[in-house]
């Protein structure tokens, strides 16, 4: 009999859409304390969701998706993420995501005093979470 790697339920729900449903044998993405891996029967823990890839892996099957901010819901069976946006290589304008990049560095690099520099540094992250997700 083949050992089958068990397979729990991943749901990643936007506020426009139900972005993912599926079974996964792993997923990752990033938290605000650092990137974590999913398996089956993993303890629960709600967590805050970073800017960062996501990678749900089912058996040899492996998506990547960018996911912006949110929250995380993992029980043994079900991991949940919340997120702001979700968004699949090919919805991402990657011209678009190097101007924001470029951008987001100019405000950053000016370190002007009206600039917001949190703000200016997440909205880097997340251009070059796109322009990873892309590549």
């Amino acid at each position: 009999m083949a050992d089958e790697k068990k397979a729990f339920e991943v749901e990643i729900i936007t506020p426009e859409r139900i972005f993912y449903t599926g079974e996964a044998t792993m997923i990752e993405f990033n938290t605000t304390e650092g990137e974590i891996g999913v398996y089956p029967d993993h303890i629960p823990l709600t967590t805050v969701l970073a800017p960062g890839v996501v990678t749900i892996t089912n058996g040899e099957d492996v998506k990547e998706a960018a996911v912006h901010a949110g929250f995380a819901e993992i029980l043994g069976d079900k991991v949940t993420l919340l997120a702001e946006i979700a968004e699949w290589p090919d919805e991402i304008d990657e011209k678009r995501a190097e101007a924001a990049k470029e951008r987001a560095e100019a405000r950053i690099a000016a370190k002007a005093a009206d600039t917001d520099m949190l703000r200016a540094e997440f909205a880097l992250r997340k251009a070059l979470v796109r322009i990873e997700v892309k590549h």
